[in-house]
């Protein structure tokens, strides 16, 4: 039943547009923890609803730089902060921004590393059709297949 609540009101507001889906998103997932709804397994299953959230309004970091192991790696702050909202969820007055303020530093960890990441990739030559467009693009006179071979080892 409350995740039949939870669903409609996350419906709800989301048609409403007047929630950035960067505040909806965390918001909703501490909603899901809070209902905890299976026996196991509702810290994976709001990490995964976490990336297919993100990844529903583009934010694609998730796919390049695992949140799952930024989690891991700061598991210390993940249940302190969710143990710190969820105080008093199911009366409505649970404090939120705890929550909120861990999910976004952990997206902007994530961001920061993928822009480290990025930083270091050497651009490459590019294809073997490019290179050999480029080439043949460079040629001023005639020439012949072996010339191309020769340039473009």
């Amino acid at each position: 039943m409350k995740m039949n609540e939870l669903e409609e009101d996350y419906k709800e507001v989301l048609s409403q547009g007047k929630i950035d889906p960067f505040i909806l998103i965390p918001i909703t997932i501490l909603d899901f923890l809070c209902i905890h709804p299976f026996s196991d397994g509702n810290g994976r299953g709001a990490r995964l609803l976490t990336l297919l959230s993100l990844y529903h309004f583009d934010y694609q970091v998730g796919r390049y730089i695992s949140l799952e192991r930024i989690f891991e790696e700061t598991k210390d702050d993940y249940y302190r902060t969710l143990e710190e909202s969820s105080k008093n969820c199911h009366q409505g007055q649970h404090e939120i921004k705890p929550w909120i303020n861990y999910f976004w530093i952990s997206l902007l960890r994530a961001y920061r590393e993928f822009e480290e990441r990025v930083g270091t990739i050497k651009p490459g030559r590019g294809s073997k059709t490019d290179q050999v467009r480029k080439t043949v693009e460079r040629q001023i006179v005639s020439f012949a297949i072996s010339d191309i071979e020769k340039e473009c080892a």
